[in-house]
């Protein structure tokens, strides 16, 4: 049941506002479950944050405060049992400009940049930006879980490889990486001499209390000296169009170079966005937790009712708000427009490199959620007939 305090079961009407995740489908029937922002308002604490500082009416250039640099340390401390230094923070406006920014800041043009497939588009897209050359390998999924096929990432890594994109807790598979896992991956950074960039966009949206986020920075000294580690508020507490985010940074000259990367190009965050951010890590902890204990009913709803739907197939995500579901079986050409036809936006598959599956974002009202599911029920059932 949601917490007595906040409602996630108020189905709001976001056909009012601009927007994206609406917007998408204005004036049809089509229930949006695809772009990773939820249907939930962001939490009262940041809302009373908002509304005493648009009270204040001067918005002048504003750096980092002390009052949110200290929330921001004691919230990955305590969230995350990682103690950080206020100086190894270098705050952006998003986390895709963090990506982009590691590509620039490690190595030169012509380099390789590796990750892991499927994976949240822009990690494809960010080395071309900065004329590196892109290395994949897919994930594989065995006994329920998707994980590393260690001896082909290893083969996979060239003397041209100079960065890691790691993505943990993992879009779009729900993985958290334990701390066998991370190890790995350090290891292997380590004998290739890779700069590691870390997104951890997702690290506040554990379902599982049994696979606890490791950031990897946290894991020695000799990973952090090699580390960028991307956080933000955003996805968490649901407030992504305010922009800020950070990057952790512990080592003195990669944090020269990647901020040498921003110059003349990267925006400051807005004001309001690091205004929710210290409202968000200092006093959204309860919203949080009634938000997870919403999430984990909601993840359970839909991976039982991807179960029994033909030729449909999902793991249970450890964290996050998404579900990866495989189509493959299922006899659809175009998975995203048979089920758009049936009244429900889904994230289609390819642009992440998996063909064949599709994304589900369960971070709506319960309500919402089961109309979607049955309409993909039926869409499905009907098909067979």
């Amino acid at each position: 049941m949601p917490h007595a305090s906040f409602d996630f079961d108020k189905v709001p009407d976001r056909s009012l506002m601009p927007g994206e995740k609406w917007g998408r489908y204005a004036g049809l029937d089509v229930l949006p479950l695809w772009v990773a922002d939820m249907d939930f308002a962001a939490p009262p604490a940041v809302i009373d944050a908002l509304h005493r500082r648009i009270d204040h009416g001067v918005f002048g250039y504003t750096d980092a405060w002390p009052g949110l640099i200290d929330a921001v340390v004691e919230g990955v401390a305590r969230d995350h049992a990682w103690h950080i230094g206020a100086d190894w923070l270098v705050w952006l406006p998003g986390v895709v400009t963090g990506f982009n920014l590691a590509c620039r800041a490690t190595g030169e043009a012509g380099d390789e940049v590796f990750t892991a497939t499927p994976v949240y588009p822009p990690f494809l897209t960010a080395p071309a930006n900065s004329e590196r050359r892109l290395v994949t390998h897919p994930l594989t999924l065995a006994d329920g879980r998707w994980g590393w096929n260690r001896s082909a990432v290893e083969a996979a890594i060239s003397p041209r490889t100079r960065l890691l994109m790691l993505c943990n807790p993992h879009n779009p598979v729900g993985r958290v990486f334990d701390r066998d896992e991370l190890e790995w991956i350090a290891g292997l950074a380590a004998r290739h001499d890779l700069a590691i960039c870390s997104d951890e966009i997702h690290c506040g949206l554990v379902l599982d209390p049994a696979t606890p986020h490791i950031p990897i920075a946290a894991l020695d000294a000799s990973t952090a000296r090699r580390s960028i580690t991307l956080m933000a508020p955003s996805k968490t507490w649901n407030i992504p169009a305010l922009y800020c985010a950070f990057a952790i940074i512990p080592d003195r000259k990669l944090r020269q170079r990647f901020r040498h990367a921003m110059r003349g190009i990267v925006p400051h965050p807005n004001v309001l966005g690091m205004v929710a951010t210290e409202a968000a890590y200092r006093d959204g902890g309860p919203w949080r937790a009634a938000l997870l204990d919403y999430l984990r009913h909601n993840r359970d709803l839909v991976i039982d009712a991807v179960a029994t739907m033909p030729g449909l197939c999902a793991t249970p995500p450890e964290a996050t708000y998404l579900a990866w579901i495989d189509c493959r079986d299922a006899g659809l050409d175009e998975p995203v427009k048979f089920f758009e036809t049936a009244g429900v936006g889904l994230s289609d598959g390819t642009p992440f490199s998996m063909p064949g599956f599709v994304r589900l974002n369960f971070g709506c009202p319960r309500a919402l959620l089961n109309e979607a599911l049955q309409r993909m029920q039926r869409a499905l059932h009907t098909r067979r007939v």
